[in-house]
């Protein structure tokens, strides 16, 4: 027999931040322990509201399943005596679990023969384990601080009031934070605050919504509350911007949600829009209103908590609260117009950076210098970069931003405008925070472009340098995002710079001020996020570690990304296994040498006709292979070398390599040499080796296989040497 389940715990307001991530632990938590008990269950549902969490479990099992188990007692040759007389040992296991030692069998274990019993434990009553099931999932919230409340020595994250606990019509009797479980629960604080009294569990959402003005159901409340917003967006002729994080704060304050729109002075709207925005965001939790072209509309939609008789009463008294604070926005915004950029900016020489890297002044130095290099590189204009860089950071010393940090960057843009600058350096000024988050986007100016790469790249170098590097999940100054940020960046811009080279130019800027050593752990740290990009769009682990193997490659982040495209395509074919597997083999056979193999090839003493015609596919998989080199076209290159398959087979299948005749052996180890060199153009193949394997293993064998590789890496230019004999 089963029934439904239901749990509700009444509190004052929740921390409202907090809300969703509290009710899902709760859920979580108690449904596992269900589980472990073995307790079967339909379909389990989660109630989050201010002043309530509550989980509702469907077809709950009455009790446990009886279990057939087998317990082991002492070893035979310590349960008897030498008269076969059952001793003290043998009694007590027996005696343990209600039988007679007449009752118990024999089991060979391996080690010895074992007294064992077959005993069926009765399954307990669902109610009984029910009450330190609750306890225990309330007892491991992910509560911060809990408080105490009254003459209460019970904690929880706020007062508790009261507590429900229905399993079908019947109440399961505890107790739990100083409250007795009953079936008695409260709706709104203002539209029902009489006790509701439940009949049984099933009826609980439908109970709170009709006679509760209540809708617990926190994913429904929050579909309401944004079809509500959007629809008073369009009925006053605009588009309601709703926010994800702010949409589950607001859906977290409230009970029984009634969308209202207001108004505040069209004058306002000479502020940047963005701190409007985020005044009525962050202070009063409204919606704002755009119009056709993105602009703010004099309009804001609030989310009340109450059927209001006087709606109009409510909308008022919100427009008299966003006013002062659209007031302060405007004074801040008409006293930063006051001054120029160049004129805030001169206040950062007082402001630290960071205390070894100097003020943020010099860091602006910093980012102008490097900016116009890379704005050199990329085709942009140096000398707005280098404007860019040092006018970047001004706007902290504005008042906006030190009233709406999320005004940083945005107030340097509008500013720039303001007094003229040209529209790249206005721009880059804002786009030099992008990408701000994963998935957000990316500066779209060449200026942008370079003053954010020169930003991110300075920080990373020094804070390296200064021996800050991040540890386990310490990120203070984030790095991880900063150095994501800059492969995005060069990637998704298809940017031709050279990592190394302006990791090297940013540690000169800072050469007083760092350890170079330290620094140049940065570079390592970079190729550990190309590792975390591409495992995340679902590249195979050993074709990124193909490519990371290759060091030139990871100087380059577009380099690295159109290989790694390219060896993750040609991957699944079946050339690559047998590729791989060859490769493979040729760097354990190199791996051993004492000494490099020889640089030359010498025709003449080419004695198998299998390696004879090896010899004229690498030579020509060299010439052929140049043109799609220069062009980035891998994916070019590994189409020709998979002709080299047969081949490779067949020189391996007929070919000692390690022969007899010293000339022979070093002419053939020059030709695996070249063999590899060849394939190391792209990636190190051999490591495809491992993809299928990789697949099937667990992290700790795929961490296992992140072993030194040995690396023979080809000149440039890549001219083979061969004395032509018989060939």
């Amino acid at each position: 027999m089963s029934r439904d389940l239901l749990i509700e715990l009444g509190t004052e307001e929740l921390p409202p931040k907090a809300l969703p991530t509290l009710s899902a632990a709760l859920t979580e938590e108690f449904v596992r322990q269900l589980d472990e008990a073995g307790l079967n269950h339909g379909e389990v549902e989660s109630f989050a509201a201010p002043r309530r969490l509550a989980v509702l479990v469907r077809g709950l099992d009455d009790k446990q399943a009886d279990r057939d188990i087998e317990r082991q007692g002492p070893a035979v040759q310590a349960a008897f005596d030498k008269d076969g007389n059952p001793t003290k040992a043998a009694q007590g296991f027996a005696s343990s679990l209600g039988l007679s030692v007449d009752q118990l069998g024999r089991q060979d274990t391996g080690k010895g023969e074992r007294l064992v019993a077959q005993i069926t434990e009765k399954g307990k009553p669902a109610a009984e384990l029910i009450p330190d099931f609750v306890a225990q999932a309330v007892q491991k919230l992910p509560i911060p601080k809990r408080m105490r409340w009254g003459k209460r020595k019970v904690q929880f994250v706020r007062p508790a009031h009261w507590l429900v606990a229905l399993f079908g019509d019947e109440v399961v009797p505890f107790e739990l934070l100083d409250l007795q479980a009953g079936r008695t629960s409260y709706g709104h604080r203002f539209h029902a605050p009489g006790a509701i009294e439940l009949a049984t569990a099933s009826e609980y959402a439908e109970r709170m919504e009709k006679d509760g003005h209540v809708i617990a159901d926190f994913a429904r409340r929050k579909a309401m509350i944004e079809e509500q917003a959007i629809a008073a967006g369009k009925e006053a002729g605009g588009t309601a911007q709703i926010d994800p994080d702010l949409l589950d704060e607001v859906t977290a304050l409230v009970e029984w949600p009634v969308a209202l729109m207001g108004s505040f002075d069209e004058d306002f709207l000479r502020v940047p829009q963005e701190a409007l925005i985020s005044a009525m965001e962050e202070h009063q939790k409204y919606f704002s209103v755009l119009d056709g072209d993105g602009k703010l509309m004099p309009r804001f939609i609030t989310i009340s908590n109450i059927q209001s008789k006087d709606a109009q009463q409510v909308i008022h008294g919100n427009e008299k609260v966003i006013r002062p604070r659209l007031a302060d926005a405007a004074f801040f915004y008409d006293n930063d117009c006051k001054k120029t950029l160049a004129q805030h900016g001169k206040g950062l020489a007082n402001v630290v950076f960071q205390q070894k890297l100097g003020t943020v002044a010099d860091k602006c130095a910093r980012i102008g210098g490097l900016a116009a290099l890379i704005a050199e590189q990329i085709g942009g204009d140096a000398e707005q970069a280098k404007l860019a860089g040092e006018l970047s950071k001004a706007d902290l010393n504005s008042e906006m931003v030190g009233e709406f940090d999320t005004m940083q960057g945005i107030m340097g843009f509008y500013l720039a405008r303001l007094e003229g600058q040209p529209d790249e350096v206005a721009q880059a000024l804002y786009e030099q925070y992008l990408p701000r988050f994963a998935g957000d986007k990316l500066p779209q100016s060449k200026t942008g472009m370079a003053v954010s790469l020169a930003d991110k790249i300075d920080t990373l170098v020094g804070i390296f340098g200064i021996g800050q590097k991040p540890s386990g999940t310490k990120d203070p100054y984030a790095l991880r995002r900063a150095t994501l940020g800059v492969l995005r960046i060069i990637i998704e811009n298809q940017l031709d710079l050279d990592l190394q080279y302006l990791l090297e130019k940013a540690g000169d800027q800072l050469e007083l001020r760092i350890n170079r050593a330290d620094a140049a752990e940065a570079f390592e740290f970079i190729k550990g996020r190309y590792r975390a990009i591409y495992q995340e769009q679902g590249i195979a682990t050993p074709v990124i570690l193909s490519v990371l193997a290759i060091d030139d490659a990871c100087r380059k982040p577009l380099d690295f990304h159109r290989r790694v495209k390219a060896v993750a395509a040609f991957q699944p074919r079946e050339e690559a296994q047998a590729l791989a597997a060859a490769n493979k083999r040729v760097s354990n056979i190199l791996a051993k040498l004492d000494q490099a193999p020889p640089e030359e090839i010498d025709g003449a003493l080419l004695e198998d006709e299998a390696e004879q015609t090896l010899t004229n596919l690498v030579v020509a998989s060299y010439e052929q292979s140049e043109p799609l080199l220069e062009k980035g076209d891998y994916q070019g290159v590994l189409e020709m070398l998979a002709e080299l398959r047969e081949p490779v087979d067949a020189f391996f299948d007929t070919v000692m390599v390690m022969a007899d005749d010293e000339a022979v052996r070093n002419n053939r180890l020059a030709l695996l040499a070249f063999l590899r060199d060849l394939f190391l153009n792209v990636a190190d193949i051999s490591l495809l080796q491992e993809c299928r394997t990789a697949k099937r293993n667990t992290r700790k064998n795929e961490a296992a296989s992140m072993r030194p590789l040995f690396i023979r890496r080809r000149v440039a230019g890549g001219t083979i040497r061969l004395l032509l004999g018989n060939l």
